[in-house]
């Protein structure tokens, strides 16, 4: 497990620091992580002779921690993220261009140069004593995943959820890590209040095509597990097929939907492939290096969800698309989930109870009201 490393990262300029093209999806130069992958895995003979990506890790001492969104296509108004970049080296991944505002590559410095808001509890402690804040669903590690593997070490998820479970605030989880069944005993007794659901992201059941693209995530059998152990402590969990790429993932979706019940979802959800700014480019490598059978038919299709381009940020359009294709996908999905009978992972949302939340001065003023009825027993 890397180092924290106190020294700030030296910043390049601008949006133009994705320059660095080479070796920026490489799967294999990437320190091996153990989440249910067999060592003889794909590539492994080529990783064996690969250069390690060495992943430093910056602890920020963050401004705020809440983030506050106007979107009409998310079923969350407040999220909040432990982690700015992410190890697990997705290539799809919608966050990577955030980190071109820190004047980093959105490639290799996303998987490899991250940040850790070491006093994110701390702000949120904060944020939920101020006598104006009102109590909703706050949906935890939608931007980076909260369980990245760093998570193992530095802890700051855990320390979050402390924080809510203390407060009886509702949370939502989202993740491709196995590592979420560290905190099954505070997701469970929040889940036995209706505080808690998660959901497990799972594009694809193919192993190999799972290696590479999302190269240092659980292999799709642990994820699956995963949401197994999650049904059996009682929380509510459901599956994310995000994103659909057609022609890779895309063949996978009922089979994805079918296994995650299987394993003891309760509900669905999907997006399609976006390619915002910067991961347009990394796509087209990838695709390139990995499908150049498929990659012009892949692009086709993309361009067909999204009105002739390969990304539109259009509330109405950005997660399904829009068109025929962007419609058969939306009738497969929803055929699937009459015939398993699971819902819409959304509605999960509405489930959760805000009325049990109790502000940390509160929690305060009980705790020393307490002690003086102790005291006054001498």
């Amino acid at each position: 497990m890397p180092e924290p490393d106190q020294k700030p990262v030296a910043f390049l300029k601008g949006r133009g620091a994705v320059s660095n093209m080479q070796g920026r999806f490489e799967v294999d130069a990437r320190e091996a992580f153990d989440d249910g992958w067999s060592p003889t895995g794909p590539n492994d003979d080529q990783a064996e002779q690969a250069p390690r990506l060495k992943t430093t890790v910056v602890m920020e001492q963050a401004k705020s921690i809440l983030t506050r969104n106007a979107s009409p296509d998310v079923p969350f108004n407040v999220s909040l993220n432990p982690y700015r970049g992410c190890e697990h080296g997705c290539v799809y991944c919608f966050a990577r261009p955030s980190h071109s505002y820190l004047g980093l590559s959105p490639g290799l410095d996303f998987e490899s140069k991250l940040y850790a808001k070491a006093n994110a509890a701390d702000l949120l402690r904060q944020a939920l004593a101020k006598p104006s804040y009102v109590a909703e669903p706050i949906a935890i590690g939608v931007n980076t995943d909260a369980y990245q593997p760093v998570e193992r070490k530095l802890g700051i998820t855990r320390q979050v959820l402390q924080v809510l479970h203390e407060t009886r605030h509702p949370f939502a989880m989202i993740t491709k890590s196995s590592l979420i069944e560290r905190d099954l005993d505070l997701l469970s007794e929040m889940a036995a209040r209706r505080q808690a659901v998660a959901a497990v992201t799972i594009t694809t059941l193919d192993p190999a095509i799972a290696r590479v693209l999302e190269p240092r995530a659980a292999s799709p059998e642990r994820r699956l597990r995963t949401i197994r152990a999650l049904a059996d402590a009682g929380i509510p969990v459901g599956v994310s097929i995000a994103p659909v790429i057609p022609f890779i993932t895309e063949p996978d979706l009922e089979r994805v939907m079918a296994a995650a019940v299987d394993a003891g979802a309760h509900s669905a959800s999907y997006i399609v492939l976006r390619l915002p700014w910067e991961v347009s480019p990394l796509f087209h490598e990838w695709l390139q290096a990995h499908f150049p059978d498929r990659a012009q038919r892949v692009m086709n299709r993309v361009r067909d969800m999204r009105g002739g381009k390969e990304y539109d940020a259009d509330f109405a359009h950005r997660m399904h698309g829009e068109g025929l294709w962007a419609d058969l996908i939306r009738q497969r999905f929803e055929k699937a989930a009459a015939r398993l009978g699971i819902a819409n992972r959304a509605r999960n949302f509405a489930g959760l109870d805000l009325g049990q939340f109790k502000p940390p001065q509160a929690l305060e003023r009980r705790g020393r009201a307490t002690a003086k009825s102790q005291l006054d027993l001498f």
